[in-house]
């Protein structure tokens, strides 16, 4: 392992979380020179990745959500450094990217995963935004954001399958023009995931079998021309999903790059970013850099399948 320095950009709203404190100490006892700084407002995050690499650190720690996550991923990517090393201690709501891949919640354990080797993972660019999760679209990413987060805990999953199920009078599709190597799709979409990681929006798989280090990236897409209400069930309901007489409402694919684009200016939502455009130009950069990961994280592809 290389030298046992890393630094930890955490939430603001996360400050006075004692297991964080409790857990940080821990790992200063073991050998680390563990630095801290703490969000404040917008910016702060990147401007600390520019701090930390100015220190000579080369292992951030996203402290917070997948936002936070987001933050810390495209400010690494920008500063042209290819050595660099995240680490995610998950404190957000959905935490979706360190669920997926397995890291734990307890901050004692995800802080150790800096004492297993990094893996290198591959990361996206949409336009001039680079994210390690998934970008989102359409109908879904309205209706995952606007649930709200106590029906969300009252009823888990189905508190989705509800909000979309009242708003069926408002569902509009967009229309898209999706083509990369060796695939073009060109129609109306009630929802649209592009993913290196799986899931999305508190839980919604719409990548279900994605990985992140394959050098491939998962395109979803729920075309409009199909039973509205299968179609948000798979959407929003992991059972629904999972039903074989449901397979194949997705048109599903693996692609190094894609072009979208639309007749209106869409929303697409990058890990809690949203970015607006007629066009959007997606790009996978394999390998591009280290996250720490559990050894037998899902999200991982065994050596012989990576691409």
């Amino acid at each position: 392992m290389g030298e046992k320095r890393a630094l930890l950009i955490l939430h603001g709203k996360q400050a006075t979380n004692e297991a964080v404190r409790d857990a940080v100490m821990t790992l200063r006892d073991r050998g680390w020179e563990l630095a801290v700084r703490v969000t404040w407002e917008a910016g702060d995050a990147e401007r600390f990745v520019s701090e930390a690499l100015a220190l000579g650190f080369r292992t951030l720690i996203a402290g917070g959500g997948d936002g936070s996550v987001r933050n810390l991923c495209h400010a690494m990517m920008e500063s042209g450094k290819d050595d660099l090393a995240l680490a995610i201690l998950p404190l957000g709501t959905a935490n979706d990217l360190a669920t997926a891949a397995g890291i734990d919640s307890d901050p004692l354990q995800a802080l150790s995963l800096l004492e297993q080797p990094a893996t290198p993972v591959d990361v996206i660019q949409v336009n001039d935004s680079y994210f390690l999760n998934m970008a989102t679209g359409g109908f879904g990413t309205e209706v995952t954001t606007e649930t709200s987060e106590d029906l969300k805990k009252m009823l888990g999953g189905a508190a989705y399958l509800l909000t979309g199920l009242t708003r069926f009078t408002e569902v509009r599709p967009a229309r898209g023009h999706f083509s990369g190597p060796d695939f073009e799709w060109d129609g109306e979409f009630l929802a649209l995931g592009l993913g290196n990681g799986r899931q999305a929006g508190g839980g919604q798989k719409l990548c279900p079998d994605a990985l992140i280090n394959d050098g491939l990236l998962d395109v979803a897409i729920l075309p409009a021309q199909m039973d509205l209400l299968a179609g948000v069930r798979e959407l929003f309901d992991r059972e629904a999903r999972e039903d074989p007489e449901q397979e194949g409402l997705f048109v599903r694919q693996r692609l190094t790059s894609l072009t979208i684009e639309t007749p209106d200016t869409m929303n697409l939502n990058l890990d809690g970013e949203p970015i607006q455009d007629t066009r959007f130009q997606v790009r996978l950069h394999d390998a591009a850099l280290k996250l720490h990961l559990p050894a037998d994280s899902p999200l991982i592809a065994a050596p012989s399948s990576a691409g």
